[in-house]
């Protein structure tokens, strides 16, 4: 049995797609789906269920799943034992991030990592925040750029970088354009919304917040992109609750600061997140 099949095997099963697996590995479909079918073969028994769509594993390809993790992490670690003796830092080191994160700037960090740690192999996967901290949790990822809320698993250790104010975008010919001051929650009762998937930091704030003050609101249009949400806001065709830093990536819209109702701004602190115990980091 061959790492590189495990490997491949590994990607495909936590992926469900070998098109999307055989992009994070550079390989080509076609010998991502031959290694595969040798790893069948050799076991003599069907490892996924393949769909137009999506794989699934069967029973035997779940049973397999969690010895092939445990062999890849026992490899790796033999690796990096060596490289530590001889002082040098190897590794992976696999990391979330959500879109558009003020006051962490995540390339400049990777890229001072990457000139201080040559030999260490960075992975960066972008998604929302809930899902960063699955990832997380489930030891996928070493750590994560993200938005903490209560809804996330109790285990995950975080440490708070920054905090900023939430502020409403809309047109400049919609009737909040013209308000003086700031707007709470009860405010935007009646409005429309176009808002980020339940997923994503920014919107699991704003339903908080909206929740916390007994306020319902009506989200039309949802989008999994900050342009595409600015393009609708643009359009007119909805408000958006977002970080304030979202002002200075569309001079055309109007930004109102948006209160808790008792006249405190509301706010989302990125953080850093980490399983418990810490995640093993490269060459230890």
């Amino acid at each position: 049995m061959e790492l590189r099949h495990l490997q491949h095997f590994v990607a495909v099963a936590e992926d469900q797609h070998f098109t999307h697996a055989a992009e994070r590995l550079l390989v080509s479909q076609s010998g991502l789906s031959a290694s595969i079918r040798a790893l069948e073969r050799e076991l003599q028994t069907p490892l996924f269920v393949r769909t137009t769509r999506r794989v699934t594993l069967t029973e035997a390809g779940r049973a397999l799943l969690g010895e092939a993790r445990r062999i890849l992490a026992q490899v790796r670690a033999a690796h990096e034992a060596v490289a530590a003796v001889q002082g040098v830092l190897r590794g992976t080191l696999s990391l979330g991030t959500e879109q558009c994160i003020a006051g962490v700037p995540v390339a400049r960090l990777l890229a001072a990592f990457r000139q201080r740690h040559p030999d260490v192999e960075i992975r960066l996967r972008q998604a929302g925040s809930g899902e960063l901290a699955e990832e997380v949790a489930a030891g996928r990822l070493d750590l994560a750029f993200a938005y903490r809320t209560q809804a996330d698993p109790e285990h995950l250790r975080s440490a708070s970088l920054a905090g900023e104010p939430m502020t409403v975008l809309c047109h400049p010919g919609h009737p909040l354009a013209a308000r003086p001051a700031a707007v709470a929650p009860a405010d935007l009762a009646e409005e429309v919304f176009v808002d980020f998937h339940p997923d994503w930091g920014p919107r699991r704030v704003t339903d908080a917040a909206f929740a916390a003050a007994g306020v319902r609101r009506t989200v039309a249009l949802e989008v999994n992109d900050v342009h595409g949400l600015l393009d609708l806001v643009d359009e007119n065709l909805g408000i958006a609750v977002v970080p304030r830093h979202f002002r200075h990536k569309r001079a055309s819209l109007t930004a109102v600061p948006l209160t808790d109702g008792g006249g405190r701004r509301t706010r989302r602190s990125p953080c850093c997140r980490r399983s418990s115990p810490p995640a093993r980091r490269p060459g230890r």
